[in-house]
């Protein structure tokens, strides 16, 4: 699936009045030469696609999501901090941190309880050994002014309780021959079957009873590629068809489920955190992220990329794991300048979510239950787990956040009722630029704001493209340019450049 603004022969992008979106959730490739677009599909009924006319950018995007749907209004809880980690053990764990948190006068709207909570895969429901008290523990987050989500996984042990019936009823996916066993991490599993509406009702009635009825309405559907070891998709069959043809709608058939089953309950702010998506995926709620990403200034330059590609495809709601997901030590100064870096980012992406595995966490302490090895806490990856210079750095990017909520909170709507990515390159704002076409390190945070991310070690200045049509200002100067040009800007270790647009007033660096 791709929302394609079309290249010239030459390969400069430009604006050529139209889109073009593949809807076709085969297994395949798509290929972008200076000579030639082509788009493959190894096995398909038929072949599906959407071209889309307008004369910017913007016009485009909103014919597209008219087609595709649109996503719903953010939750207010979502427009705030989001703390995780690689992960919280147990429930005293994950309350003291929160409880900390909030002595310590910090905003924070979400805290995530990650996987292997439960008792198997495929239970979906808490393990009482370390979560005694679900009800009261939710109970507690909310008072303190914080969302609890859980997340939830497709796979289903063997030996889950939840198993034969699923297997029995055809809730699971099949594989044409050999081994049906697609996963061994943490016991056998195989993924429940998205595409089949039993399946999700299936699903969805577990975790509502395990989960929603005691108070968690915010669902993380990890897992949702689903990622299959190994990767035969000519081995699976869904009940919407073979892998072949249809896996990538996989996502949207797992998002769908939690979805109409919230709805059914009566809830109107809907929110999934989701590994993958497909076109379409945003009107069930999706909020996607990049998954589990190495922690280098590479990675995050990537994960730019990554979260524009996503916006411009019709899904607003996007994140990436704070300081990458592999291979931070907290203890290093390197790593620490980094995270520092992507967190200050953080605070201009859609959502703002802390995360990390944080090396070494196999050091901690081992476990085995069931004959499974338990997964230990993972390094501390809370704000003061830095040094203190970093955590007054990170502490300003928190109330910086909370300044500029109700600005969100509009780019929210904005992208509710009308498409328009709430993070998107330049040119979709300024498309008579033709200069703002080629940039790729800074970006738009709704209409009015320029974001460029320090995304090089050791940096202390940023050179920044300032589109045509538009002054800008700094917002940590002060200092107004006219567009049209490049200026370098300082950017200390505490600064991300932010530029706003016509003299218009935010609370950044106050």
């Amino acid at each position: 699936m791709r929302l394609d603004i079309l290249l010239q022969p030459e390969g400069r992008a430009s604006n050529r009045g139209y889109g073009f979106l593949w809807n076709n959730p085969a297994i395949g490739t798509a290929t972008f030469g200076t000579n030639k677009t082509e788009w493959y599909a190894k096995s398909t009924k038929k072949l599906d696609y959407f071209i889309t006319a307008g004369d910017t950018p913007a016009e485009i995007e909103a014919q597209y999501s008219l087609a595709t749907g649109r996503t719903p209004m953010m939750p207010e809880y979502g427009l705030g901090y989001w703390q995780c980690k690689l992960r919280y053990r147990t429930q005293d764990e994950l309350l003291a941190v929160a409880r900390e948190h909030k002595k310590r006068g910090l905003p924070m709207d979400v805290i995530v309880v990650d996987f292997f909570h439960w008792t198997m895969q495929g239970d979906f429901k808490f393990e009482p050994l370390d979560w005694p008290d679900p009800e009261g523990m939710v109970k507690e987050l909310k008072e303190l002014g914080i969302e609890t989500v859980v997340s939830v996984w497709p796979t289903i042990d063997e030996r889950s309780e939840n198993f034969g019936e699923m297997n029995d009823k055809g809730y699971l996916v099949n594989a044409d021959r050999g081994n049906s066993n697609h996963m061994t991490w943490m016991g056998n599993t195989i993924f429940y079957d998205a595409t089949h509406p039993g399946a999700q009702k299936f699903v969805w009635e577990k975790c509502k009873e395990n989960y929603y009825k005691k108070g968690i309405r915010c669902f993380w559907l990890d897992e949702a590629e689903p990622e299959y070891g190994p990767y035969d998709f000519d081995n699976y069959r869904y009940y919407a068809g073979p892998a072949m043809q249809c896996t990538n709608t996989y996502p949207v058939g797992y998002a769908k489920g939690f979805y109409e089953g919230l709805k059914a309950e009566g809830e109107t702010e809907i929110m999934s955190l989701v590994r993958c998506a497909w076109a379409g995926s945003q009107k069930y709620g999706v909020l996607t992220w990049s998954g589990d990403i190495y922690s280098s200034f590479r990675s995050m330059r990537e994960q730019l990329q990554a979260g524009l590609n996503v916006g411009m495809a019709g899904i607003p709601w996007w994140t990436s794991d704070i300081g990458g997901f592999l291979g931070g030590n907290i203890k290093d100064p390197d790593f620490q300048e980094l995270l520092v870096r992507w967190f200050a980012w953080g605070a201009f992406c859609p959502v703002f979510r802390m995360h990390g595995e944080r090396s070494p966490w196999y050091e901690r302490e081992q476990e085995f239950r069931n004959g499974v090895r338990q997964l230990t806490s993972g390094q501390d990856n809370e704000v003061w787990s830095f040094g203190e210079e970093n955590y007054e750095i990170l502490t300003k990017y928190l109330f910086i956040r909370e300044r500029l909520r109700p600005y969100i909170r509009e780019c929210m709507k904005t992208a509710s009722e009308t498409g328009a990515p709430v993070m998107r390159p330049l040119f979709f704002d300024f498309p008579e630029d033709k200069e703002s076409w080629e940039i790729e390190d800074s970006y738009m945070f709704g209409s009015d704001l320029l974001v460029s991310p320090v995304m090089e070690a050791g940096a202390t200045t940023r050179t920044i493209y300032l589109p045509k049509g538009a002054s800008w200002t700094d917002a940590y100067t002060k200092k107004v340019y006219e567009g049209g040009q490049t200026v370098t800007v300082p950017a200390p270790i505490d600064i991300i450049p932010v530029m706003i647009k016509d003299g218009k007033e935010y609370p950044i660096y106050e």
